[in-house]
C-alpha cells in the first residue's frame, strides 16, 4: 500500500465527497473530511485513479458517482444533495410539498398560525426566484470584452476574467527591444581577403538547441573575425532527421540581414579539396573547448589555429560560448540572430498561421487560447531519474529503460528512490499532465478553455492524459487541427513539424511550460523580447510539489497559493544575474528602457 506524507491514499479516497471546485463542503462535513474533501493531494489521488482506468466508462452509477473527482465536471453527475430513494422518486410532485409547507396539507391539527407562516415563505421563495432568474440572465447576456490583435471586441457568454488571458502589470514596464540593427548603421565587417579564416560547425540536437548552436556560431565568428561556414545540422540519435538548413529557415535572409555584422557563406571555400575530412581530421578540428567558454578563450586558444589552418571545424558546439564573460554587443548580436535573421521557411509560417487562425476561431467567434508544452515523454521521464505513479510493471519496465540508456547514472538503482524524492522537493520533475490540470484549474480557467497541446507521444499514452482532457476537453494538438494532406508536406523533416510547434505557441494569448529545455526558454523569451505583454506561465514545481503532498491542505488554500505565487511567474522583466540564460531572458543588453 502507498503511504505519502503520513496518510495513506486509500484514507483520502475513502472520505471522498461528491462536490465540485467552486462549491463549498456541506455543512455537516466533519472537519477533518472537510479539509480531505478539497486536498490537492486527494484530488490528484483521484486523477491519477482516473487515468489509470483511461477512458473506460464505470458500470455501476452509484460507483461512477462514489469515485467521481471534484475536479472534473461531469454534465452527466448528479448534485451534492442526498440521494432518494425509489420509493421517494415514485411520490407524487406536490407530496414533497407536504413535509415542509403545512399550507397543502389536508391534517386538520395544523393551525392558522402556521398557514400563514408558510404563505410569508413561499412569498420570500418566490421574489428570491425571481431575482436569481433576472441576475443569471442578465450574467448570460452581459458582453465580455476581450481583446485580440490589440482591437477590443464583445466576447458574450465568456465569463473569464481578463486577468487569465492578459499579462498582469505588463502595462507598467518600459522595457522595448533594442538587439535589431538599425538601417543606416556603419558596417564593421571587414574585407573578405582580410578575415581570420573559416569556422564550421555541426549543430546538434533538436531544433531549438540547433537554433542556439546557430546564434553561437554567429557570435564566435565576430569575436575571431572570421568567416562563419553556414551551419550543418546534424543528425541526432534521438530525433533521427536529416534535415538541412535550408530546408527550415530562409538562408538568403539570414545572410543579408547580418551582412554588416559577420561575412557567412553558403558552402566550404571550392579551394579547400579535404571537405570529407574536415570533421574526422584532428588537424582540422577543435575539440577542447570548456562549456560556457568566454570570449578570451577563443581568441587565445582558437583563434591561433584558425589563422594557421584557414579551416577550422569547432566540434561539439552545445553551449560553447558563456553569457556574462563576454562583451555585451556579442549578446546584442546573439539576439539579433534569434530574433531577426532566423526566420523559418515561408510556407511553414504560413501553414502556422493558418493553425493560430483555426485555435483562434474554434468556437465561431474570435477567442484566446492557450499553447501548453507538455514534456512528459519516454526519454524525458526516464532522463529525469523521478518517480511518477504508475503499476508495477510499468516502474519495473522504466527501471531497465534507465539502466540500459543511462548505466552509469542508474548503477544499481539503490540510490534512485531517495534521488527522486529529493528532485521532486526541489522542483526538478517534469509535471504530469493531472498535475498540470490541477494547477491550471486552480488558476481559475475553466473547462471551457481552448489549449493547443506541443508534445511528442506522451508517456503512457491516453491512460496518462484522460486527467487532463476530462477537466479540459477542449485539448487539440496540430494533428486534430490540420488534415493528414497538409502536414503531409512537412513529415519528411522533423524539425518542421517542431516548427509549428513553435510558432503557434509563440503567437497565443498564453503559453504554459511544464518543465525545462531549450523549447520552453526561447518560447519565454521571445514573448519577452516582444514587449512582455502575452502572458506566459512557468510554474513553480516546488511548491507544487509540496502542496499535493499535503492531504490536510484545503482546496481554498490551495487556490490561493497558486494565484499569489504565480502573479510574477507569466514572463514579466527579470533582473539579470550572474550566469543568467540569454535565452530566457533577454531583457539586458537585448532590450532598453523606453
Amino acid at each position: 500500500m502507498e503511504k505519502r506524507s503520513g496518510l495513506p491514499v486509500w484514507t483520502v479516497k475513502k472520505k471522498l465527497l461528491l462536490l465540485t471546485v467552486d462549491s463549498e463542503p456541506p455543512l455537516g462535513t466533519p472537519n477533518a473530511d472537510r479539509k480531505l474533501a478539497y486536498s490537492p493531494k486527494r484530488a490528484m489521488a483521484e486523477l491519477r485513479h482516473s487515468s489509470s482506468l483511461g477512458s473506460r466508462a464505470t458500470s455501476s452509477p452509484m460507483k461512477r458517482d462514489e469515485d467521481a473527482s471534484p475536479l472534473i465536471h461531469d454534465h452527466n453527475a448528479v448534485d451534492d444533495h442526498p440521494r432518494h430513494t425509489f420509493r421517494d422518486r415514485d411520490r407524487p410532485f406536490w407530496s414533497y410539498f407536504h413535509s415542509c409547507c403545512p399550507l397543502f396539507t389536508d391534517d386538520p391539527r395544523v393551525s392558522h398560525h402556521g398557514s400563514r407562516i408558510s404563505f410569508a415563505l413561499l412569498f420570500i421563495i418566490a421574489v428570491a426566484g425571481v431575482i436569481s432568474v433576472f441576475s443569471i440572465v442578465h450574467r448570460l447576456n452581459a458582453p465580455y470584452l476581450c481583446k485580440k490583435d490589440g482591437i477590443v471586441l464583445h466576447c458574450p457568454h465568456v465569463k473569464e476574467p481578463s486577468s487569465l488571458w492578459e499579462n498582469p502589470f505588463s502595462a507598467t514596464t518600459s522595457w522595448k527591444p533594442c538587439a535589431e540593427r538599425r538601417d543606416g548603421g556603419i558596417s564593421d565587417l571587414p574585407p573578405e581577403n582580410e578575415t581570420s579564416g573559416y569556422i564550421f560547425i555541426h549543430a546538434e540536437g533538436g531544433l531549438n538547441q540547433q537554433r542556439i548552436a546557430i546564434c553561437n556560431a554567429v557570435a564566435v565568428a565576430k569575436i575571431m573575425n572570421a568567416t562563419l561556414i553556414l551551419p550543418v545540422l546534424k543528425q541526432d540519435q534521438i530525433w533521427k532527421d536529416q534535415t538541412k538548413f535550408e530546408d527550415i529557415f530562409d538562408v538568403d535572409h539570414f545572410i543579408d540581414y547580418l551582412k554588416d555584422d559577420v561575412r557567412i557563406v553558403r558552402d566550404i571555400p571550392e579551394w579547400f579539396t579535404d571537405k570529407a575530412e574536415l570533421f574526422t581530421s584532428i588537424r582540422r578540428t577543435v575539440k577542447n573547448i570548456p562549456k560556457y567558454a568566454p570570449a578570451q578563450f577563443y581568441i587565445d586558444n582558437v583563434l591561433p589555429r584558425i589563422k594557421e589552418k584557414k579551416i577550422m571545424a569547432l566540434k561539439p558546439f552545445v553551449d560553447r560560448l558563456g553569457y556574462d564573460n563576454v562583451p555585451q554587443e556579442i549578446n546584442r548580436l546573439r539576439c539579433r540572430v534569434n530574433y531577426h535573421a532566423l526566420k523559418f521557411l515561408p510556407e511553414i509560417e504560413q501553414m502556422a498561421d493558418l493553425l493560430v487562425s483555426r485555435m483562434s476561431n474554434r468556437t465561431g467567434s474570435p477567442n484566446p487560447y492557450m499553447a501548453l508544452h507538455l514534456r512528459f515523454e519516454k526519454g524525458m521521464v526516464g532522463l529525469s531519474f523521478c518517480d511518477f505513479v504508475g503499476t508495477r510493471e510499468e516502474k519495473a519496465k522504466m527501471a531497465q529503460y534507465r539502466q540500459k540508456e543511462w548505466p552509469r547514472r542508474y548503477k544499481n538503482g539503490s540510490h534512485l528512490w531517495q534521488l527522486a524524492l529529493q528532485k521532486r522537493k526541489e522542483g526538478r520533475c517534469p509535471l504530469e499532465p493531472g498535475e498540470v490540470a490541477v494547477i491550471l484549474r486552480a488558476m481559475g480557467y475553466p473547462k471551457e478553455t481552448q489549449i493547443y497541446v506541443a508534445s511528442g507521444k506522451v508517456y503512457g499514452g491516453q491512460n496518462r492524459m484522460a486527467p487532463l482532457r476530462n477537466m479540459f476537453p477542449n485539448l487539440v494538438t496540430k494533428e486534430e487541427l490540420a488534415s493528414k494532406e497538409e502536414l503531409d508536406v512537412f513529415r519528411k523533416h522533423v524539425t518542421s513539424l517542431a516548427a509549428l510547434d513553435f510558432l503557434v505557441c509563440l503567437k497565443s494569448d498564453v503559453f504554459v511550460m511544464t518543465h525545462g529545455g531549450n523549447f520552453a526558454k526561447l518560447i519565454i523569451g521571445a514573448r519577452r523580447y516582444m514587449g512582455h505583454r502575452q502572458k506566459s506561465i512557468k510554474p513553480d514545481k516546488g511548491l507544487m510539489s509540496k502542496s499535493f503532498g499535503d492531504p490536510y491542505m484545503g482546496w481554498a488554500t490551495f487556490v490561493e497559493d497558486v494565484v499569489v505565487t504565480h502573479q510574477t511567474r507569466t514572463g514579466l522583466p527579470e533582473e539579470t544575474f550572474p550566469n543568467y540564460d540569454l535565452w530566457e531572458n533577454p531583457l539586458t543588453p537585448c532590450m532598453c528602457k523606453a
